[in-house]
């Protein structure tokens, strides 16, 4: 195992003293000098994620009149995990002017000050502002400890945060990892427990036989299981590539465009076709809305383009403005190029297109999804059947952006009827439903 003195404790405000040292490994060195504003980090069991909490910790507290706070999801573990290792390592430096043990606070030589809280009591972290923020085992924690409460008391200083644990399904954990994937200020980390070097083979190999696979896979690889009975199970991260369509197909690329004309909300995904592959680079949700709505939110954002629409087939007799016009009207009188049968496919038939070309049996992936469309990369992840049935839950939510990315598919790529599409080349003609241009 690789280890790095890291000279943290240097000297303070007017005080010299013996600068002390913390090993790290690689992949805690990698993490600690990261310098993204928020840092999101996955880690397997005996990683080291006190010890690394414990070195950020003292490292944003090393400049004078900081305010550091740490937060776990119990008094008991804020009090057990960190508290008295933290005393040790800044006692041993002479640091520490003054520790309230029922307050869990220490406050250093510097004016900085350290405190230890936990989450379950979330209403209480209200009110103060941070410089610096370690939320351990956020997996555990309501997501309003963070968004709600403790995002805001960032804002004052341009603090930071820490975001470290290890997973428990595919929960709002999970959607930071993913956030921090694509979004500027936020990085993402995930090491398993055997690259924390920590814990040797023979142990995991031990670990693995006591284990079942799900428990295994989420405590020692440090992996996000999937939700049970999700539908897009062919989905993964190496279905998230960025794609600057314009740079590389040119300005007058045709969208392809999917539709789910659903009131509240309506959703379409955009995505560009070359070749066998069919690439979404937007995603779009408008609460309340209507289809003389979508039609404008589309022509703002890709105004002058060609635009092939595959909207819900329900759409030619559902009425959405109170215009009395139908939706296939609407986005006709658009121009945009219907693509659309009679009748919607059958959903199993539509959810096997998806999956196909998300990962097909040769473990291609022709489906691919740019970062920036989070919502669609949620939907895709928590989408399940209602318990015991193949049937979509059509309750959670998570439907209508996948429904209207299935219309596209199927109408692009699925394997049909001989009777259905055929590309002549030049034209796109059907011999059963009907296309409007």
């Amino acid at each position: 195992m690789v280890c790095y003195k890291v000279y943290l404790f240097a000297d303070i405000v007017s005080h010299n003293v013996e600068c002390d040292d913390m090993k790290l490994t690689d992949p805690q060195q990698t993490i600690s000098t990261d310098d993204s504003r928020f840092r999101v980090v996955v880690a397997g069991r005996r990683f080291g994620k006190s010890y690394l909490s414990i070195n950020e910790i003292a490292k944003f507290a090393r400049k004078p009149n900081q305010k550091v706070l740490y937060v776990a999801p119990t008094y008991r573990q804020a009090k057990t995990v960190i508290w008295d290792d933290l005393k040790e390592k800044l006692y041993a430096v002479n640091w520490i002017k003054k520790v309230n043990e029922s307050d869990l606070s220490i406050l250093l030589v510097n004016g900085s000050k350290i405190s230890i809280r936990s989450s379950d009591n979330k209403d209480a972290l209200r009110g103060a502002k941070y410089n610096f923020i370690v939320l351990d085992e956020c997996a555990d924690m309501d997501p309003d400890t963070f968004y709600t409460v403790l995002r805001p008391t960032l804002s004052d200083t341009k603090g930071s945060a820490l975001f470290i644990g290890s997973p428990k399904g595919r929960n709002w954990f999970y959607d930071l990892y993913v956030q921090a994937g694509a979004t500027e200020d936020w990085n993402a980390h995930q090491y398993t427990t055997i690259q924390g070097g920590q814990v040797d083979a023979e142990e995991v190999e031990s670990a693995k036989r006591d284990m079942d696979e799900r428990q295994f896979q989420q405590e020692y690889l440090a992996s996000f299981v999937d939700y049970a009975g999700v539908i897009y199970y062919a989905y993964s991260e190496e279905n998230i590539v960025p794609f600057d369509y314009e740079k590389r197909m040119g300005p007058r690329v045709p969208l392809h465009i999917g539709i789910d004309m659903n009131i509240n909300p309506m959703s379409a995904t955009v995505g560009v076709v070359y070749g066998d592959i069919l690439h979404i680079i937007d995603e779009i949700e408008i609460y309340s809305s209507n289809t003389l709505e979508l039609v404008k939110e589309i022509q703002s954002r890709y105004p002058h383009k060609i635009v092939f629409a595959y909207p819900d087939a329900s759409g030619q007799a559902q009425k959405t403005s109170a215009a009395g016009v139908t939706d296939h009207i609407f986005l006709h009188n658009a121009g945009f190029k219907l693509k659309v049968n009679k009748t919607n496919p059958p959903v199993v038939d539509r959810i096997n297109s998806v999956n196909s070309m998300l990962c097909n049996s040769n473990n291609e992936r022709k489906l691919l999804i740019d970062p920036k469309c989070k919502r669609l990369r949620e939907c895709m992840i928590k989408h399940t059947y209602k318990e015991g049935t193949r049937q979509p839950n059509k309750t959670d939510g998570y439907d209508h952006l996948l429904d209207a990315l299935g219309y596209c598919v199927y109408q692009n790529f699925a394997v049909r009827p001989r009777n259905a599409w055929e590309d002549t080349g030049r034209h796109v003609k059907r011999t059963s439903g009907r296309m409007m241009s």
